[in-house]
Formats: C-alpha cells, sequence, structure tokens
C-alpha cells in the first residue's frame, strides 16, 4: 500500500510539474500545454467530463505531444480549477474555452471532449465558430430535440418518476449525500468499473485523480449546481449551425448511452462526419488510448496536412 501511494504522489508531482494557471472572470483556471506548434497544424484542446480533469488524458498527452501542440483544461467547478458557488451550465463552459483559445492557446483549436466535455466542445464550434477549426467528441453528451411528442407522453409512469427525482435533487441535503456518496473511494471504483469494460483500466491512480478535486472548497456546491442547472442548447440545433469537420469516437460498450442509435442521430443532423466504434466503455481515450490517439492523429492528418 506504501508503495502505491509513494507512486502516486511521484506521478501527482510530474503532473504537477506541468501545470499553469490563467484567470478568467476573476477565477483560477488550471491548464496543462505539452507539444510544440508546428507550421498548418491548428493546436488540440482537450475538454474532460464530469468530475474528471486534465489528468483524465494523460495517456493522450504522453503521445500526442509528439506530434501536435496539446492544452488540456479544467473546467470552471472541475479538477484543480476555482469551484465558486455560481450557478454552471453549458453557457459558462462554453465562454470559458471560446475565452481560453482566444486569450492562451492564441490560435483557433480543434477542440476534443468526452461527455460534458464534448457537449461544451460542441457549443464552441457551433456558437463561436472562429475559434474552432475542428471538432473531436468522445461519447458526446448533451440533449437532442424531442422529434415525437409521443415518447413522452407514451409513458406517464417514467415522467413521474423522473419528475420526482429532479425535485429531490433540488434539495440542499439531498444532493450533499448523494455528493458525500458518489465521492467515496470505493463508489468511484464501482462506477468506472460499470462504465470501463477493460476493468484493469480502473487503476488506483484513476480513482485518486477524481476523488483529490472532490475535497476542494465548494466542490459540493458545484455538484449540486449542476444537477439543478436547466438544459442548454440542444445537440441537433447546434449541429445545424456548425460547419468545422467532425470526428465522432464512440466506447461502444458505454451503458449510459446508446451509442449506435445516438451516432445515428448525430448523422441525420451532420451527415458530413467521420465516426468510429470501439470495444470501451464511457471513457475511450482512457480505456483504449492507443487506438484513439491514432484516429485522432489519422483524423488531423487527412484534414489538416502540415506545411
Amino acid at each position: 500500500m506504501q508503495n502505491i501511494q509513494a507512486k502516486l504522489r511521484q506521478n501527482m508531482q510530474t503532473t504537477l510539474s506541468k501545470n499553469h494557471f490563467w484567470i478568467w472572470q476573476g477565477y483560477k483556471i488550471h491548464y496543462v500545454k505539452a507539444g510544440e506548434r508546428l507550421a498548418g497544424l491548428p493546436p488540440l484542446v482537450l475538454v474532460h467530463g464530469f468530475g474528471a480533469s486534465t489528468d483524465h488524458w494523460r495517456k493522450n498527452i504522453e503521445d500526442l505531444q509528439k506530434d501536435f501542440e496539446v492544452w488540456a483544461i479544467d473546467l470552471l467547478g472541475f479538477g484543480r480549477s476555482e469551484k465558486p458557488n455560481i450557478d454552471y451550465s453549458g453557457e459558462i463552459w462554453q465562454n470559458q474555452l471560446a475565452d481560453f483559445i482566444l486569450d492562451v492557446v492564441g490560435k483557433p483549436a480543434i477542440l476534443a471532449g468526452n461527455s460534458l466535455g464534448g457537449y461544451a466542445s460542441l457549443c464552441v464550434a457551433a456558437q463561436v465558430p472562429d475559434s474552432v477549426v475542428g471538432l473531436i467528441l468522445l461519447n458526446s453528451a448533451g440533449p437532442f430535440s424531442e422529434t415525437d411528442p409521443r415518447e413522452q407522453s407514451s409513458n406517464p409512469f417514467k415522467a413521474i418518476v423522473s419528475k420526482s427525482v429532479r425535485f429531490l435533487l433540488s434539495q440542499s441535503w439531498a444532493t450533499r449525500l448523494l455528493f458525500e456518496y458518489t465521492r467515496n473511494r470505493s463508489n468511484i471504483r464501482k462506477t468506472l468499473e460499470k462504465v470501463y469494460l477493460n476493468k484493469s483500466a480502473v487503476t488506483d491512480e484513476l480513482i485518486e485523480d477524481i476523488y483529490r478535486p472532490s475535497c476542494d472548497p465548494g466542490a459540493a456546491d458545484v455538484f449540486a449546481s449542476v444537477f439543478k442547472s436547466p438544459q442548454g442548447n440542444k445537440v441537433d440545433t447546434l449541429l445545424k449551425q456548425m460547419s468545422c469537420p467532425l470526428l465522432m469516437i464512440w466506447g461502444e460498450g458505454d451503458p449510459w448511452m446508446q451509442a449506435r442509435k445516438r451516432g445515428a442521430m448525430f448523422r441525420q443532423y451532420y451527415p458530413d462526419l467521420t465516426e468510429y466504434y470501439l470495444q470501451a466503455g464511457h471513457c475511450p481515450h482512457d480505456e483504449v488510448p492507443q487506438e484513439v490517439n491514432s484516429l485522432i492523429n489519422n483524423w488531423i492528418g487527412q484534414n489538416f496536412p502540415s506545411e
């Protein structure tokens, strides 16, 4: 156990040596930069999912930095970024990412986002198009518009349960209890083992990377606010506003979303995309990083040939 803890501390110190901070709207934002800018190749900005951080991209940064200038950022409220008690929404993270590209990266970029980070990246690509030249989505979250109103009325019991759950999660005591339960290390492991097909990828280091930010002041308030925040722009609406190249990478074994069904919906509204389905769960970039890195590298090479 002592050897594991020593290794975790060593890995943490290595990660911290790459740390940079940027003040955005008065808040301290953490980011990582690796690799060198090459002529003709846009920078690559990696955006984590809910509860994760720049650490979740460690396997990707190590490889991709050989060929690209790579940035990874902690969204406000997550990772090593500040966690103020505010109302969180997709719009806040959209503005944060757009300003980060403008103020820090300094050049239109390719955005790559997983889950919540995918939705935030899609918002930027659609609504701040001058800052994004390409978009990579990995098991991206976000609501689609209801195409058939009968789907809502066909199961009234489900609608009642959904409404009751939303009401419960609007209560501060309930979200606090849920936060304390979900951030327990053993429960983090159980959750990850449900959404990763390869259980060996659920390491002590990964669990610590997710647990550590939950101990920061304000982490519980962020958790509660995300559950209370209203749904943002619908994915189909955003896709109709977008024009840049799109790469979709799906972990087909994701129990939280029906990858094939969602993939078909993305193709319906954005047919000119490239997509791949991998034997992985919700976080393919961490579970099968070599496959994901290769797909990203090849796709960038095809769409953005270097000079």
